[in-house]
C-alpha cells in the first residue's frame, strides 16, 4: 500500500503545536512564585513549602467534566466560557472541603482540532485561574478521530488544593439546629445537561423563549459561578463553617447530605428562595416531575453553606445580599437524605 501519514489517519500534530502555541500567553499569564516549571515539561511543578500557616497540609484533589454542555457551545460556535465552567466547578468542588487551590490542569480531546478554538477554551480556563489566584499548571489537548463524532469536543479538569488539618471541614461538628444557607447559581452551572437538551431538542438557541431575558442558548451556556470568594468571606467574618454541599449532579436531593452523619437530615424550605425561569420552563415543557427536577438541577441554588444557628445573621452579612436562609439540618432516624418542607 502507498505510505500514509499520521495526518492521513486523522490526527494533525501541527494543528496540536500551534494550539499549544496560541495558548502559552494566557496559560504564563497564571503563574505565581511557586510554579517551577513551563509549557512543554512532561509535568507541572508547584512548590509545596510551607502551605498552611498550621503545618499539618492537607491535599485535596478533584477531577470533573463539563458533559454534554460541550454540545450547546459547539451548536452555537461560542467557547469563552466553557473553560472557566470547569474551573470554577473543580473549585467549588474541594471548597466544600475548605480546601484553596493551588493549580489546576485541563483535558481538551476532540475528532479533530481547531487551534483557534482550543485555544480560546483554554483561554476560558487561564481566565478563571487567574481571576481565583490559581496556576494553570499544564494540561492535554488529544486529537483522537474515530471516537469522538466530527465537530464535538470533551473538556475536563483536574485541580489540586490545600487546607490545613486543623482548619478541613469535614460535616464532624453538624448538630440539629444548624442553619442551612443557599448562595444562588447562575443557571445550570455544568450539570443536567442531557435531560435540558432532550427538553430543548428542535428549539432555537438564537431565540428567546417567553418568560426568558436572553436568548435559551445564552440562558444555557451561563458559566458555572465559583463560590471561592463566599467561602473567603465567611473566614474573614471569623464564623465556622461545619459543612458544605456544592450543587452538582443529584441536584438538591443527593448532594445536601453527603456531609451529614447517620441521624441527622437537611430541610429545605423551597419556599425561601425564587427558582429562576428556566428551570421553570424546563419542568413545564418537559412535564418534569417536581421531585426529578430537584435531583438533576440546582434549581437555583449552587452551594449551601452549614453554619450554626447563631452565625446564622452574621454568615447572611458576610456572604452578601443573595444569600438566604433556606433551611436547617434536623435530627432524623436513619441515613442522611434532603426533606423538603412539606413532605413526610
Amino acid at each position: 500500500m502507498a505510505g500514509v501519514s499520521y495526518r492521513d489517519a486523522g490526527v494533525d500534530i501541527d494543528a496540536g503545536a500551534e494550539a499549544v502555541s496560541r495558548m502559552k500567553a494566557a496559560v504564563r499569564s497564571t503563574f505565581g512564585p511557586r510554579v517551577l516549571s513551563d509549557l512543554g515539561a512532561f509535568g507541572g511543578l508547584f512548590d509545596a513549602g510551607g502551605l498552611t500557616a498550621g503545618g499539618r497540609p492537607v491535599l485535596v484533589a478533584s477531577t470533573d467534566g463539563v458533559g454534554t454542555k460541550t454540545k450547546v457551545a459547539t451548536a452555537l460556535g461560542k467557547y469563552d466560557t466553557i473553560g472557566m465552567d470547569i474551573v470554577h466547578h473543580c473549585i467549588n468542588d474541594i471548597l466544600v472541603q475548605g480546601a484553596e487551590p493551588l493549580f489546576f490542569l485541563d483535558y481538551v480531546a476532540a475528532s479533530k482540532l481547531d487551534p483557534a478554538m482550543i485555544a480560546t477554551i483554554v483561554g476560558g480556563c487561564a481566565a478563571a485561574c487567574r481571576e481565583a489566584g490559581v496556576a494553570l499548571l499544564g494540561g492535554e489537548t488529544a486529537e483522537m478521530p474515530g471516537v469522538y463524532a466530527p465537530g464535538e469536543f470533551d473538556l475536563v479538569g483536574t485541580i489540586v488544593g490545600v487546607v490545613d488539618r486543623g482548619e478541613l471541614i469535614d460535616g464532624a461538628g453538624l448538630e440539629a439546629g444548624d442553619a442551612v444557607i443557599g448562595v444562588p447559581s447562575a443557571g445550570l452551572h455544568t450539570n443536567g445537561f442531557s435531560l435540558a437538551r432532550r427538553i430543548f431538542e428542535g428549539w432555537a438557541l438564537e431565540a428567546t423563549p417567553v418568560g426568558l431575558s436572553v436568548p435559551l442558548g445564552e440562558a444555557l451556556l451561563a458559566p458555572h459561578r465559583c463560590y471561592l470568594s463566599e467561602h473567603r468571606s465567611l473566614r474573614a467574618a471569623g464564623i465556622g463553617v461545619r459543612g458544605m454541599a456544592h450543587i452538582t449532579g443529584g441536584g438538591l436531593v443527593d448532594n445536601p447530605p453527603r456531609m451529614l452523619r447517620e441521624g441527622l437530615a437537611v430541610s429545605l424550605d423551597r419556599g425561601t428562595w425564587s427558582v429562576p425561569p428556566l428551570f421553570e420552563l424546563m419542568g413545564r415543557i418537559g412535564q418534569v416531575p417536581d421531585r426529578e427536577m430537584a435531583r438533576v438541577f440546582n434549581m437555583g441554588i449552587g452551594m449551601l453553606f452549614y453554619v450554626a444557628a447563631a452565625d446564622t445573621d452574621d454568615a447572611l452579612r458576610a456572604l452578601g445580599p443573595d444569600a438566604v436562609r433556606t433551611g436547617e439540618i434536623i435530627a432524623r432516624p436513619g441515613a442522611p437524605v434532603v426533606v423538603f418542607e412539606g413532605e413526610a
